[in-house]
Parts: structure tokens; C-alpha cells; sequence
């Protein structure tokens, strides 16, 4: 079965009390039990609801995943696989990823007693050196945010399973419509649902799936244990956004692509990061793991001040100045101040994230209308 087919039928039969064909919110917070114990699966809308565990089944067959997880945020997803490890356990990281999953790891988990590395995982000849007994988890964001750097999944993979290692993928900037981690050995993958799954800007939601089936009664039971899961009607905006989701990406590459393709021979623009260039230094690896390159443009002008960049975003009036991605409608952002002000300027700039880069999700507006915004605000500049 093809994508688009699975994300419109696999998990979304009629209900069969009525025959409705859409999964029905099922607003209840507890369910009648014929006798003590006895019940019809569902007990209690935090271990089980039933529009979750539709979005949850939709979910885990995009992802070619025996298993998939819903939490109330994408944050609310790394804190329970956080929860995996123990003090004196080591995480390798991507040293280009977002701001917020750095918070969580610097500021809440290694009071805890977990140390973490930030390293470019592009390059793999860094990654062996950094592996010492301690080391539990790889945790990988590819593309990265925001400077869309590309990965290799497999390759990391292969380190991992040398030394026992778990690798877990954010594969929120590709989404499952482009790359499947799982299928290239990752024991997690991690989204947050409010970006490209959800797709409309209007809900907050995290997702996992493995095919591993230890790992997943491990995380099912921090799921309830902890509670950070999502409310039905949230499950069913999800569910309701996955329909599309691979109509929407292909309008989201090509946009993207010819925005990657105008900036780049722009006189203004310094440097355009999009892994559909050819000359992105793992462009070759990007075609090989991923169907197409994405939704994401970041860049940065060659006039070397935020006041021009400021100048571009206020000027680029298809684009709204807002945090998050992934939405029909253009967005655009300075990670700086904004999605990645949380991590220390000197780490910023060691990764290469620049106070003049301007991050780009681009909608799936009609092409021509967003290229003539660019234009327009560039001359702004």
C-alpha cells in the first residue's frame, strides 16, 4: 500500500456503532466495565483513548513502525525518552538542533547526572572518537534546524549497533512522506506532530514509533506513568492533517526548491542552506535518504548585520514572523532570538548558526506569489 493510501485508510475505519466514516473524538475521560476488570480495552483516556490509538496506528504505518506513541508535545516526546536513561549515562547529539531540545538536555536532564555531547554529526570521522563506555544514545536530527545539515542515518546506525548503542531520529523536518528512519535502522524515530503531520498550524503534539517491542512497553509505560498525552480532539486535528500530508509536501519541496534556487543567485545572499543544492557538502547522502529535500530554507546576507535581516523579515509579507513550521502558510524566523535563543551565543556560533541567519518554512502558497515576496523584500535590504 501506497503513502497516500495509508494515511487516508490504515487506522481510520468507519466506527461501528454508526458506520461514521471519520474516527469520532471520543470526549470521556473513563469507560463502564461489564464486571471488575473486564472492559473493552479501554479503562481509563490516559493509558487508551480511542481516537489516540487510531492517530497512533495511522502513525506507526507512515513510519513503517510496529509501534507509535502520541504526547502532548514534541517536548513532551524527548522528556520520556530522556526517562530511558540513568545518571552517568551518555547522550552524543547533533550540535545543530533545535533550541529547545538543547534546553532540555543541559538544563533539566544533566542535573540529573546525564552528560551530553554536541558534536556535528555530519561529520562521521568525529562521531567513533567521542564513544566511550557511557555512551547509551545517539540522538539525531537530520535535516538539521536550521542549518540543514544532512546526516547519515545508516552510518550512524551501524556505528551504534557496534557498541550497543540507541539511536533515536527527530525526523520532524522531512516528516515519514520523505524519510523513514526506521527502515534505515534507527530504534526511534521522533516528530513533533505540529509541524508537518498536523500540518495547519493549529494544534501542539509530539509522536515516536519502533519496531522494537521492549523499547515500546518501556515508553508506553512512562506514557502513562507520567501523563504528558495529548486530548482527543487534538488527536483527531492530527489525524485529520495526515490525510494530506503527502499533497502538502510536495508543494512544500518545490516551493522550497525554487526559493533555494532564486536566493542562491541573489547578489544580496551570503549562503543558502537546502540539501536539494548540489552544492551542499551531503547533498549526495540527502538524495539518497530522503525522497525529495523539504519544506525548510535557511540563509544568511551578505550585509553581515541583524538590522538587515530584520529589514528582509519585516518586508517579506507572505512570510508571517512567528516561531514553529510545517504549516500550510509560510513562516519566517530569526533562531537567534527566537527557536534558539535558549542555547549560549559561543555554541551558536561554533555551530555555525549565525546572528544574521534567517530560517525560512516555506508554505504552500502558489509559487510565483512567494518568489515576488522574496524579491520584494530583498530590495528592501
Amino acid at each position: 500500500m501506497k503513502f497516500g493510501t495509508k494515511s487516508i485508510h490504515i487506522g481510520n475505519n468507519p466506527e461501528g456503532l454508526t458506520g461514521a466514516v471519520i474516527t469520532p473524538i471520543y470526549q470521556t475521560s473513563t469507560y463502564a466495565q461489564e464486571e471488575p476488570g473486564k472492559h473493552k480495552g479501554f479503562e481509563y483516556s490516559r493509558t487508551h483513548n480511542p481516537t489516540r490509538t487510531a492517530l497512533q496506528t495511522t502513525l506507526a504505518a507512515l513510519e513503517n513502525a510496529q509501534h507509535a506513541l502520541c504526547f502532548a508535545s514534541g517536548m513532551a516526546v524527548e522528556d520520556t525518552i530522556m526517562k530511558l536513561l540513568r545518571p552517568g549515562d551518555e547522550v552524543i547529539c547533533t550540535n545543530d538542533l533545535y533550541g529547545g531540545s538543547f534546553r532540555l538536555f543541559t538544563k533539566v536532564f544533566a542535573n540529573y547526572g546525564i552528560k551530553f555531547h554536541f558534536i556535528p554529526l555530519q561529520e562521521m570521522d568525529l562521531v567513533e572518537i567521542m564513544i566511550n563506555s557511557n555512551t547509551k544514545m545517539f540522538w539525531v536530527e537530520t535535516p538539521t534546524n536550521p542549518l540543514l545539515n544532512i546526516i547519515d542515518i545508516q552510518s550512524i546506525v551501524e556505528i551504534a549497533k557496534k557498541y550497543n548503542i540507541l539511536t533515536v531520529v527527530d525526523n520532524t523536518f522531512a516528516s515519514p512522506f520523505l524519510q523513514n528512519p526506521l527502515d534505515l535502522g534507527a530504534d526511534i524515530v521522533v516528530h513533533s506532530a505540529t509541524k508537518y503531520l498536523a500540518g495547519h498550524s493549529d494544534v501542539v503534539m509530539g509522536c515516536l514509533m519502533t519496531n522494537h517491542n521492549e523499547l515500546h512497553q518501556q515508553l508506553a509505560f512512562l506514557q502513562n506513568s507520567c501523563g504528558a498525552i495529548p486530548g482527543p480532539f487534538d488527536c483527531f486535528l492530527v489525524q485529520r492533517g495526515l490525510k494530506t500530508l503527502h499533497l502538502r509536501m510536495v508543494q512544500h519541496c518545490k516551493n522550497a526548491s525554487a526559493i533555494a534556487n532564486y536566493l542562491v543567485n541573489h547578489s544580496k545572499v551570503e549562503q543558502v542552506f537546502y540539501p536539494g543544492l548540489t552544492h551542499h557538502k551531503n547533498h549526495e547522502i540527502a538524495k539518497k535518504q530522503m525522497k525529495d529535500f523539504g519544506g525548510m530554507v535557511s540563509f544568511t546576507l551578505k550585509s553581515d548585520s541583524t538590522e538587515s535581516a530584520f529589514k528582509f523579515m519585516k518586508n517579506a509579507k507572505l512570510f508571517t514572523l512567528a516561531e514553529s513550521l510545517g504549516g500550510v502558510e509560510s513562516l519566517v524566523g530569526h533562531p537567534a532570538t527566537m527557536t534558539h535563543a535558549s542555547i549560549p551565543r559561543e555554541d551558536r556560533l561554533k555551530a555555525g548558526l549565525k546572528d544574521t541567519l534567517i530560517r525560512l518554512s516555506v508554505g504552500i502558497e502558489d509559487t510565483e506569489d512567494l518568489l515576488e515576496t522574496i524579491e520584494f523584500a530583498l530590495s528592501k535590504v
